[in-house]
């Protein structure tokens, strides 16, 4: 039995916009504030990121119980990624909140083109996956409670950072297909976000679980050779480092993502500890005319 856990974690594209000639603001401790900012900044990051592109590399690797590489075949992935974003088209259609999420392309698997039966793979990313700041949003910020830290410095930057965790808990969501199963465990995560003290926008975001979760394997598939009757979801933890990416023609720096490492354990799984590491790279940007505007870095 293989298992992949999606603990409220989308592990996607992030882009926010950096104004470098805006002056830092007096630090605030008022969180509303700063929970209304960085509202507004994601909703202009999104209208963004629809003209970016780039490539994500996908490192997963099965660890032993001292979370060092157990010596088991690692997998690793290239997709092309992009974020969708139509607010207007989802508030005209049926009146509800517009959805982010991004969407991957497979281009290599282990350092080949895929082939037929390469994807998904179980513990793989899937090709249309939720976008992780998509939970700042002014509509879905009332899913969580947040309060303030502190302030510092974050990816060079001074920042302030805001702690958060689940406002109430939800229903898990247990979806099992073939030899494989997806666990969506809602209000069981907290975690940490540091915002940019000058501009609001996100420079790094920390998840973890709260609690352990067992799930029931279902008959049909307990009856199977070597599978438990159940297994515990014992971690699922996650941070997402970005980064500024300057473009020209026009001139434009965005906040991108750089990388996100997440490690999941699941007890009695198939693969009961893996680290998947992501990271971005090759930014391209479209414009208007249909060009793709590299990027020089």
């Amino acid at each position: 039995m293989r298992a992949v856990v999606v603990a409220a974690l989308g592990l996607v594209l992030s882009v926010a916009a950096v104004h470098s000639a805006a002056q830092s603001p007096a630090v605030s401790r008022d969180v509303s504030a700063w929970m209304a900012r960085v509202g507004g900044r994601i909703e202009q990051y999104y209208v963004r990121a629809q003209s970016v592109i780039c490539e994500e590399t996908v490192r997963l690797e099965p660890l032993g119980h001292d979370l060092v590489t157990d010596g088991s075949h690692i997998r690793v992935l290239v997709y092309e990624l992009r974020v969708a974003w139509d607010a207007a088209t989802a508030d005209a259609k049926d009146g509800q909140a517009p959805v982010a999420t991004v969407l991957r392309q497979l281009v290599k698997v282990d350092g080949r083109p895929p082939k037929s039966g390469d994807e998904p793979g179980c513990m793989d990313p899937k090709p249309v996956s939720p976008e992780p700041l998509a939970m700042l949003l002014p509509h879905r910020q009332g899913e969580f409670l947040f309060s303030y830290r502190g302030q510092g410095r974050e990816r060079g930057r001074a920042s302030v950072t805001l702690d958060y965790k689940s406002a109430r808990v939800q229903p898990p969501n247990i979806v099992w297909k073939d030899n494989c199963v997806s666990i969506d465990l809602p209000g069981r995560t907290r975690g940490r976000v540091w915002l940019d003290q000058a501009t609001g926008d996100v420079l790094r975001l920390d998840e973890e679980l709260t609690t352990q979760y067992e799930v029931v394997v279902p008959r049909e598939y307990a009856r199977k050779p070597g599978v438990a009757p159940s297994f515990t979801v014992e971690r699922a933890d996650s941070s997402i480092a970005y980064r500024a990416v300057k473009f020209s023609d026009p001139e434009e720096t965005l906040m991108l993502p750089e990388s996100i490492v997440s490690l999941q354990i699941i007890r009695n799984s198939g693969t009961p500890r893996l680290r998947t590491t992501q990271r971005f790279a090759n930014y391209r940007r479209f414009i208007t005319a249909g060009r793709i505007v590299e990027n020089p870095q």
